[in-house]
């Protein structure tokens, strides 16, 4: 770490995620915290750009390229990883290990759906399989033998590295699945009349917002496979078709989140995954009320976190003081979990604090 009071952050991030940053914003949040902000260039030696003591990034695109042999991208994560094995006392936020957890999407079902204290407190994940062949009769089998139900929808397995990773499709019948493109998951659609919950973390910070979500579908022989992209349906001004209820379904009683049920989830995420910045999506099936998590993704957009910096840096100030003291352990668990969430717009849950 640097001697003098002032640290260094080092960020990264792809050229369209930085164009939503609030720069301006973010260097002051950061000076006043003590820190210089420094935007790091991966085509060139990280030892020869500055001498950091937080490594801020989301490498999520090139960790998943580098993963499927793109050959620029593994060099570009080999020298990521060489120089910070080369320095052990930078804080990375976050580790490398740990989001490449979360590129997969069948991998992460995977926890979510073994996690036991998940199954006493109407939490649980959609029944899915993975798809590895376009043998239509195969797949079949395959779903039979997951428990896998239609209507379902068919996501790529990679869930980062492309923008094909939000192209889905929902299909309601055996003859549909000719429309997925393995590698691919296929996870039981749950009816939750279009309203999707997505909530965002920031160590021990999170934040609800209500999002539009598709309408609630049944299996059927006679419809085609309906093809999508979560950017059309499931942003805060989307206005699809998609998200319009039938009049049969339209539900008289609105179903409200849990936030015990939030918080369950977010503690099992912070054990299983050890995230600090990460998000999840939540839909309440119709039927039960209970709460099934549908996606996790690592450093979401947080436009709608109230006062995102300032939070951003206490809890990087927290991590750094834990490695300072030695006291800091690999996965960056902080005590308690506290809602900061604040917000007047109709898609957001007016949040409180929490212990």
């Amino acid at each position: 770490m640097n001697d003098g009071l002032c640290k260094t952050i080092g960020i990264w991030m792809s050229d369209k995620k930085s164009q939503k940053l609030n720069w301006k914003e973010l260097i002051n949040t950061c000076a006043s915290h003590g820190y210089n902000l420094v935007k790091l260039d991966l085509e060139r030696p990280l030892e020869e750009q500055a001498r950091i003591d937080v490594f801020l990034h989301k490498l999520t695109d090139i960790i998943a390229a580098a993963d499927q042999g793109d050959p620029k991208a593994s060099t570009i994560i080999g020298h990521v990883e060489q120089y910070l094995s080369n320095h052990p006392n930078i804080a990375v936020i976050d580790p490398l290990d740990n989001v490449r957890m979360l590129l997969n999407r069948y991998c992460y079902y995977s926890i979510l759906q073994n996690e036991a204290t998940f199954q006493n407190q109407g939490i649980f994940t959609p029944t899915f399989a993975e798809f590895t062949t376009n043998d239509v009769e195969v797949n079949i089998e395959i779903m039979k033998s997951r428990g896998v139900k239609f209507p379902v929808i068919c996501k790529p397995t990679i869930a980062h590295g492309s923008k094909s990773a939000h192209e889905m499709v929902v299909i309601f019948n055996e003859k549909g699945l000719s429309a997925s493109k393995p590698p691919c998951v296929v996870q039981t659609f749950v009816n939750h009349n279009a309203v999707l919950h997505k909530v965002f973390l920031i160590g021990n910070r999170y934040h609800i917002c209500k999002r539009p979500s598709l309408k609630n579908f049944y299996a059927s022989e006679e419809l085609e496979p309906i093809f999508y992209s979560t950017g059309e349906v499931c942003k805060a001004d989307s206005q699809s078709t998609l998200s319009i209820l039938d009049p049969h379904d339209k539900a008289d009683v609105t179903m409200s989140i849990n936030e015990d049920v939030i918080k369950t989830i977010i503690r099992v995420l912070r054990k299983e995954i050890g995230l600090l910045l990460a998000g999840f999506d939540v839909v309440i099936d119709n039927q039960t009320g209970h709460h099934a998590v549908i996606d996790i993704n690592v450093f979401p957009s947080y436009d709608s976190f109230p006062n995102f910096f300032e939070h951003l840096l206490e809890c990087i100030d927290e991590i750094v003081r834990r490695r300072n003291s030695k006291d800091c352990v690999a996965t960056y668990r902080i005590n308690g979990v506290v809602n900061v969430g604040t917000c007047t717009s109709n898609y957001c849950v007016t949040g409180m604090n929490v212990n």
